[in-house]
């Protein structure tokens, strides 16, 4: 039997809002009054970012975790500004005694953080008087940088590995090493902030600037290496069998095994020298990392990730084989590079590798991941296409976490949301909707422009994580697919490889779409609120009159589902688009053909802080 169902929806407490206009902070209205920011959502006249290029040579042993080098930086200011001093991030200085930190460490990796033995500027070595370590940044005074001149640093330094505390980096387990911020780099100086002078603590993540990197690693012979980059020097390194491997790897599709345990126990993976070098190249990236093991394997596929020039990404799981669910994790991480490519964002996945490595985190690099085993299937799922999802935020787009952690975190989020069921269509992922719904409205909830170092409790998270990402979401659904991913793209098209700041989101979306969304950037991301839908149910028989009204002041989509005494189910949609006037209700009249059982506002990915108001049963 067929359903006749019939909707007549109308705006109760409607009245036309002006154009709605975005605030906009001193320090923001600035660039766009110095050009390098523009209304348009492209980058400004003016628009402008430094750039280095790193040559780094370390030694690592993994006997005693010691991490020695040089690091050589050649340094652009291509800013309008005349440079007295530069500002470097040291990183392991978070393992130093004495560093404010936000999390806890064992008293065994409180140590000296990095020992600089040399430091030289245009081969003049920079005397102790202009050099000044606070904590995680260093400030190193130099004669006047002029706009469009170069600086070149030669840096020799050494520092022991954390041997646990492990947060994004130290030793897993004897054996293998995940490393991570292993050598001092210059910070960003950008249009906004200067220097970015934000100290590492433990918590926010990062904001690096677009380099080039030369890298050799030197390691005992029977330890392996993955890196950001392309390894330049495999033939040096591999005996012709696993270079074959690699090659067939990186060019065909199947999932097959590098090293696998027997290589381990049989040997002749590498070629018979007492230590090898690896050397990485990596091309316009924001950072470099590498991981190490002499006891794990090596799983591997690759996929065309480009159909125009048929170019590959080769995706590899690196793991201990005692966790069994990492198994699939390579078979997961190609799926999610392919989602990626080609269902969300659609937009071909950028870089040559992709490696998740087995370690004690949920942490993303350039081309590298260091997540943890876990042991429920949906979980390992959700993990790994999160953390790979980062690939485009913040890497690609160059995103200032540290300030504005919702412009990534939010994305990996609505990326695990959607590519989590292509993979497993038996998950329903609703990361954080819950947990946001519970804290809209308390003392803790702030807006998501609040920039991330001010956010505390609870709000750290749901401001990252799941809001933004239901924000993102909201305006999928209202623009449809063709035109949100014409929009999407367009703000990828102006600001991959450069540094975008919120008001560039914004305006390129509105551009791109060409629908000025401002009504919602405003109500969702600047405004305080509640997000809360109320049902309403009259009438007689099988027609009903359903009045949804906005309880809070967030737009919310509207997700009815109606179910019937037969056991089969309706749902009506309507997009925020509803809310776009300032309106306060809508009217559904809904006449059907059959007895309605009960008729329930609800959906994994909308949030309301009280559900007692959302369900309507019959008599």
């Amino acid at each position: 039997m067929k359903l006749s169902l019939i909707i007549f929806c109308f705006f109760a407490g409607l009245h036309v809002q002006a154009q709605v206009q975005l605030p906009v902070a001193k320090e923001i209205q600035k660039t766009f009054e110095k050009k390098t920011r523009s209304t348009t959502g492209k980058p400004g006249q003016f628009y402008w970012q430094n750039k280095a290029t790193y040559t780094i040579d370390v030694s690592f042993n993994p006997f005693n975790r010691l991490l020695s080098g040089t690091c050589n930086i050649a340094y652009t200011n291509n800013s309008p500004d005349t440079l007295k001093e530069i500002v470097w991030k040291l990183y392991p200085n978070y393992y130093k005694k004495g560093v404010a930190r936000t999390r806890n460490i064992e008293p065994q990796d409180a140590g000296e953080g990095i020992i600089i033995n040399t430091l030289r500027r245009d081969y003049e070595t920079v005397l102790e008087k202009n050099i000044r370590v606070n904590g995680t940044n260093m400030s190193v005074f130099i004669p006047p940088l002029l706009p469009g001149k170069s600086i070149s640093f030669q840096v020799d330094y050494q520092y022991t590995l954390n041997e646990s505390s492990h947060n994004r980096t130290g030793e897993v387990e004897k054996g293998a090493y995940f490393i991570a911020y292993f050598f001092p780099r210059i910070t960003v100086y950008d249009d906004i902030d200067g220097w970015n002078r934000y100290p590492y603590s433990g918590s926010y993540e990062f904001y690096n600037d677009f380099s080039d990197f030369d890298v050799k690693y030197t390691l005992p012979h029977d330890y392996q290496v993955w890196s950001t980059g392309d390894l330049v020097n495999t033939k040096d390194i591999y005996t012709d069998k696993f270079q074959q491997r690699i090659h067939d790897a990186e060019t065909k599709d199947a999932l097959r095994f590098i090293i696998d345990s027997t290589d381990l126990i049989k040997g002749g993976i590498t070629k018979s020298d007492s230590t090898h070098t690896w050397h990485f190249v990596a091309k316009n990236v924001t950072d470099v990392v590498f991981a190490t093991s002499n006891h794990y394997i090596w799983q591997s596929s690759s996929i065309e990730v480009d159909k125009s020039t048929h170019r590959r990404t080769r995706v590899d799981a690196v793991f201990n084989p005692v966790h069994k669910d990492y198994f699939l994790v390579a078979s997961d991480a190609r799926k999610t590079v392919e989602a990626m490519s080609y269902e969300f964002p659609k937009w071909p996945f950028p870089y040559s590798h992709e490696t998740v490595f087995d370690g004690l985190d949920q942490m993303e690099y350039p081309m590298m991941v260091n997540d943890n085993p876990v042991e429920d299937r949906a979980e390992s799922i959700e993990l790994t296409d999160h953390e790979i999802f980062h690939t485009m935020f913040p890497f690609y787009m160059g995103i200032n976490e540290t300030k504005y952690g919702w412009m990534d975190e939010g994305w990996a989020t609505i990326g695990e949301w959607l590519i989590s069921p292509m993979i497993d269509s038996s998950i329903v992922d609703e990361y954080g909707v819950e947990p946001y719904a519970r804290a809209a409205g308390g003392e803790l909830d702030a807006p998501i422009m609040t920039l991330t170092p001010a956010l505390y409790g609870s709000a750290g998270f749901t401001n990252s994580y799941p809001k933004p990402a239901m924000g993102y979401l909201f305006v999928k659904d209202m623009l449809g697919d063709e035109l949100f991913y014409k929009a999407l793209h367009y703000y990828i098209r102006n600001w991959n490889g450069k540094h975008p700041m919120p008001y560039d989101f914004f305006y390129s979306m509105n551009a791109g779409a060409g629908k000025n969304m401002n009504w919602f950037w405003k109500r969702w991301f600047f405004d305080d609120g509640v997000p809360d839908l109320g049902l309403k149910v009259t009438g007689t028989g099988n027609t009903k009159t359903l009045t949804v009204s906005l309880m809070g002041s967030k737009p919310l989509p509207v997700n009815i589902e109606v179910k019937y005494k037969d056991g089969t189910m309706q749902t009506i949609h309507k997009s925020i688009a509803v809310w776009e006037k300032g309106n306060t209700s809508i009217t559904i009249v809904l006449a059907a053909k059959k007895v309605i059982q009960q008729i329930e506002i609800t959906h994994p990915h909308v949030p309301d802080a009280n559900h007692k108001d959302n369900l309507w049963v019959a008599p």
